[in-house]
């Protein structure tokens, strides 16, 4: 999660207008348009394999000071912790169990999206050898239950944790155990944003089935190929899963901005403080104020971070379906994002691709991908014919872009992961249960020296 930086005189928001204002002052022109990459990784002990608590010598804080003294990450602090670091438009986060995120800059490409990754793994690898640390790259936690977990010293995340257990019996899951890749993308004004949300939701179920890698749960197989997408399913109906009237017509700003406004609140910012406000919405807020607190612009686009749905509108468009997995797919997924939305082709043939599918029907094909992946079927349809159709618009997409690198190759190369996966119609998910299975003997603890998902 990129840290929210909080200046104090936020102007007042009273109406509808100024919460659309919100998204139009994120409109950029084509020329402008980057794209942006998060990813979480789930940080062990190399020797003990248990999670790493905040302090201690070897510890999440530990980490951050390696990051801080040695490559010059300044950080951030509440209180007396340093709970993230920041370096250019970069940022390094703390989810609530210690899951270790990168937020990237902005940039031009796809090979720019590798180039800063290249420089974060170096930099972690220094930092991890000399802790003795060991990072997983995948979308859930294969070992540690969530009740062993230990918690990320952040006021927001107290307030989650009374909260969120109330609304989803897997809540606790999400904050504390799982990862995933995101990318950012821009848009051009309201008809782009509402086009390019509903692709990147219609698509949704077949990202998460190509991008599966988290099929254990308490160190045996889950009986899913992605356990983070099913955590998310038992999460908080509220403010995960689908955007409601997405794809209606007319669909725009304000239209979310209603979504949003009817999703409870987990808190407000003052004085350097979180204040618990879970549960009561941002239409009370707006209206009546609370406790003599009124609604600031701030105070929107703090709330906005708090939706979670598939796809996320903020200032820009967040796609986070995906469970994280290796350096080659994160740059993949970056590859992808662009191919699909940024070519005005591809946009076009992934929105057509898209309109094929019942909108009532995408939870349940969601549901599908978290369980069975490219093996699930839409239309009569396997998600692996799916994901092959999405590739090939996204690889046209990419070569009409044309974009490259310094060894004169475009992003079409990123690709190759995916393309892959869709060729054998095995997952990563797929290929870790069969390691399992059979290499590591069901032992879970070789999954710490599996080359296939450790940093």
């Amino acid at each position: 999660m990129t840290t929210t930086v909080f200046k104090g005189n936020s102007p007042p928001v009273t109406s509808m207008e100024d919460l659309v204002r919100h998204f139009r002052e994120g409109e950029k022109p084509r020329e402008r348009w980057r794209i942006g990459t998060e990813h979480e990784k789930l940080l062990f002990s190399r020797s003990t394999h248990q999670p790493l608590p905040f302090g201690g010598e070897r510890g999440i804080f530990a980490v951050l000071e390696g990051f801080r003294t040695r490559f010059g990450w300044q950080p951030v602090r509440e209180g007396e912790n340093v709970i993230a670091l920041t370096r250019g438009e970069a940022s390094i986060t703390l989810e609530p169990g210690g899951q270790f995120e990168l937020s990237g800059a902005a940039l031009a490409s796809a090979h720019e999206t590798c180039a800063e990754l290249g420089v974060h793994v170096r930099e972690m690898n220094a930092i991890a050898d000399d802790l003795d640390v060991v990072l997983l790259m995948m979308g859930r936690n294969p070992v540690i239950p969530s009740a062993q977990m230990p918690w990320m010293p952040k006021e927001r995340y107290a307030i989650m944790r009374r909260y969120l257990p109330t609304r989803g019996s897997m809540a606790l899951d999400m904050m504390l155990g799982t990862g995933t890749v995101q990318t950012n993308i821009d848009y051009a004004d309201e008809a782009d944003m509402a086009r390019k949300l509903r692709v990147s939701i219609g698509v949704s179920p077949f990202l998460t089935a190509l991008f599966a890698s988290s099929p254990f749960v308490d160190g045996r197989p889950s009986g899913w190929v992605s356990s983070r997408a099913q955590v998310w399913e038992h999460t908080d109906p509220d403010r995960s899963g689908f955007i409601p009237g997405v794809f209606e017509p007319g669909f725009g700003y304000q239209a979310y901005a209603e979504y949003a406004l009817d999703v409870p609140m987990f808190f407000i910012h003052r004085n350097g403080h979180y204040l618990d406000y879970s549960g009561r919405s941002f239409r009370r807020f707006l209206e009546e104020g609370l406790d003599g607190h009124q609604a600031t612009a701030e105070d929107w686009a703090l709330h906005l971070t708090t939706l979670f749905p598939l796809v996320r509108l903020k200032q820009y468009i967040e796609l986070r379906m995906a469970d994280v997995g290796p350096l080659n797919m994160i740059c993949a997924f970056a590859a992808l994002t662009r191919g699909l939305l940024y070519d005005d082709t591809a946009l076009a043939e992934a929105e057509a691709l898209v309109r094929e599918l019942p909108p009532d029907q995408l939870p349940a094909l969601q549901a599908d991908a978290a369980r069975l992946g490219l093996r699930a079927e839409a239309l009569g349809r396997s998600f692996q014919d799916w994901s092959r159709d999405l590739l090939r618009i996204a690889q046209a997409g990419l070569e009409r872009l044309d974009v490259r690198d310094a060894m004169g190759e475009n992003e079409v190369k990123l690709l190759g992961p995916l393309q892959r996966i869709v060729a054998s119609g095995q997952t990563l998910a797929d290929r870790l249960l069969e390691l399992y299975e059979t290499e590591w003997e069901q032992r879970i603890d070789a999954i710490f020296d599996s080359s296939l998902i450790t940093f």
